[in-house]
């Protein structure tokens, strides 16, 4: 009761309201600045790193992972283009109802692989150019929903993921870092050239 007493006489006149009083009228007002900013700035996750190793330790896992979180938009820059498991999970985000786009090294999916690999997205409705500008188009990585990037030395090959020392990493919610990668991938896809089904 004295401190309340004297908090009172101290800092407020006479007049002024009871603390209890203050107390709820500032305690709506701080909750409607809080709703205010929460509407105002966009509310991301904390951004986080996971990271794999091929053939031992969950490269190709965290390569599908990526893929599966997917729910608006998937681009992906490759240079080997063969992994039977990484065209299911691109095929499963079609149907789902993701917005895909591939763009590939032209020099590096010659291969009786690549090629079916290529035209089994294609007439799955997933358009794919491939790019022959450089001297290698060795960019190997995907971008999620403008919010996540998986990238790495990993090739979406059966190779990587058995046989090879290959590494991935996915960077989750970093708008920034994705917006750098969508722009590097825009000018690669502007560069490239349309895929037409053989069958």
């Amino acid at each position: 009761m004295f401190f309340r007493f004297v908090v009172n006489r101290r800092l407020f006149p006479s007049s002024a309201l009871r603390l209890p009083q203050l107390k709820r009228r500032y305690m709506k007002k701080l909750l409607i600045a809080a709703i205010a900013l929460l509407i105002a700035v966009p509310c991301y996750s904390q951004s986080s790193i996971e990271n794999g190793f091929s053939p031992e330790a969950g490269a190709e896992a965290l390569v599908l992972k990526s893929i599966d979180s997917a729910r608006q938009t998937i681009r992906m820059a490759a240079y080997s283009f063969t992994s039977p498991q990484v065209m299911r999970k691109l095929l499963d985000a079609k149907k789902r109802g993701v917005d895909i786009m591939i763009v590939v090294d032209e020099k590096g999916n010659k291969s009786k692989a690549s090629r079916a690999a290529m035209n089994l997205v294609v007439n799955a409705g997933i358009p794919l150019r491939t790019i022959s500008t450089y001297t290698i188009h060795h960019d190997k990585y995907i971008v999620v929903d403008g919010m996540h990037v998986e990238t790495g030395s990993f090739n979406y090959s059966q190779s990587a993921a058995r046989r090879n020392s290959e590494n991935v990493i996915v960077v989750w919610n970093n708008p920034e870092l994705a917006s750098s990668y969508l722009g590097h991938w825009q000018s690669r896809w502007d560069q490239g050239v349309a895929w037409r089904s053989e069958y």
